[in-house]
């Protein structure tokens, strides 16, 4: 009597646990914010500028994007200043921190940008499978159109980065984590319509000739030095001024 049982016992176990798998929710699409004082005062100040309006082109993203106020000031001052443009970076972000800032973080209240510049993902890497995080983008680039039709994306794809490096090294190549960014990027190039949502994909810009990243362009291999805002700032003023015109 145990033993006639115990198989149909034993498939049904894993058939549920496979099924449990399938219908786990994934956190890259939960909206959630940060609890530590620093995020939520750079939050704040952001529903404080959104709320002056006045806004044309939106940058989105972690601290990539919030290093145009660092090493990108330059670059900013003279290429995105002159556009109205304002930077809404925020370090350690991941696409779920991102999905909660439009959302129940209310960021986009007050203005009507004619572009955002969305580059996010990175920060899911470590933990996150391909599907996970593409899911996580057009969960953000959805919300964005759902809140400002009217607003033109610039999606750019996940930049590239080494995950070890050593202080001796000039420069490291770029494979470590790249097979895992191509599978990021090729799933969220599909949301390029031709119309409201273009995918720009500029990393390769950020490479030395073999294929390798240097300490001149990313000093940590994952954030850029003045020399990599400005690869940025020359890659993408010419799609975000031709978006702005649609």
């Amino acid at each position: 009597m145990t033993r006639r049982f115990c198989a149909p016992l034993f498939v049904l176990t894993v058939a549920s646990f496979a099924a449990f798998g399938q219908d786990a929710p994934n956190p890259a699409t939960k909206a959630v914010s940060k609890p530590d004082k620093g995020w939520q005062g750079r939050h704040e100040s952001f529903v404080k500028r959104a709320a002056k309006g006045d806004v044309d082109v939106l940058f989105l993203g972690d601290s990539i994007t919030q290093g145009w106020e660092g090493g990108g000031k330059a670059a900013w001052k003279e290429t995105f200043e002159p556009m109205k443009a304002a930077n809404f970076g925020i370090g350690g972000d991941r696409t779920e921190h991102v999905l909660w800032r439009i959302t129940e973080g209310k960021e986009l209240e007050g203005i009507n940008p004619k572009v955002a510049v969305l580059m996010i993902g990175t920060n899911n890497s470590g933990s996150n499978s391909p599907d996970q995080i593409a899911e996580g983008v057009t969960a953000i680039v959805k919300e964005l159109r759902k809140q400002r039709p009217e607003t033109k994306v610039l999606l750019l794809g996940v930049f590239p980065r080494a995950g070890k490096s050593t202080k001796e090294s000039k420069s490291v190549p770029a494979m470590d984590l790249q097979p895992k960014i191509k599978q990021i990027n090729d799933r969220i190039a599909k949301l390029d319509d031709g119309k409201a949502v273009k995918y720009l994909d500029i990393g390769a810009k950020f490479l030395e000739k073999d294929g390798s990243l240097s300490r001149e362009v990313m000093p940590d291999y994952l954030h850029l030095s003045g020399k990599g805002y400005a690869i940025w700032a020359d890659a993408i003023k010419g799609p975000v001024a031709d978006l702005m015109k649609r």
